[in-house]
């Protein structure tokens, strides 16, 4: 399988990182992101507990940002992937993730994954969701440079509207042939790729 996370500058900073922490308050540490990933707009820790956390496993504030931006970075990459926890702890280990820590990983991952799927799946992302889509064919039979012309296109109405909200917004976008089909490729991809997370 191919590795769900690149060891880039900041992934082998972190990992240094993580690699220092005490396998218990680490443990404790990722459950705690765990139980927040899936709350939009809220933060893992307050400042107050932010500030605690760096004098309990001895960071300073750039480090600790640093690990728990690392340690949702790889929860939600796990999400994405549908990874199975030994899978996750093997990457984990070959990025230089001590072993301790990479199995504290995949235990985590394998108790709490499920659910964190399941609640990620009902969360939106985009600000606004799609009520209706409508779609009407316009065909272009000529214009005054040209007697004969054959231009078909396709226009599609997106309803959307924010969650929060009842007013409807109406988007209008115009395809050609061409157009239409990458367009519904991607979505084919999209199909496939939330087609693995069920």
């Amino acid at each position: 399988m191919t590795s769900i996370i690149k060891e880039t500058q900041s992934i082998k900073e972190a990992v240094n990182f993580i690699n220092t922490i005490d396998l218990n308050k680490f443990s404790r540490l990722l459950s705690r992101i765990i139980q927040k990933l899936h709350v939009k707009g809220e933060r893992t820790f307050s400042e107050e507990e932010e500030q605690k956390l760096q004098t309990a496993l001895s960071l300073d504030k750039h480090a600790l940002n640093l690990v728990l931006e690392t340690a949702a970075f790889i929860l939600e990459q796990a999400v994405y992937h549908s990874i199975k926890p030994a899978s996750l702890q093997q990457q984990l280990e070959e990025i230089h993730l001590n072993s301790d820590k990479a199995e504290v990983f995949s235990q985590s991952w394998a108790s709490a994954g499920p659910e964190l799927v399941e609640k990620l799946k009902r969360n939106t992302f985009a600000p606004k969701k799609l009520d209706f889509v409508s779609w009407q064919l316009n065909l272009q039979m000529a214009q005054s440079s040209q007697a004969r012309l054959k231009s078909p296109s396709a226009v599609l109405q997106l309803g959307v509207r924010k969650e929060d909200s009842e007013v409807q917004e109406n988007i209008f976008v115009e395809f050609n042939h061409q157009q239409l089909l990458e367009f519904y490729n991607k979505l084919e991809i999209v199909q496939g790729q939330l087609d693995s997370l069920t």
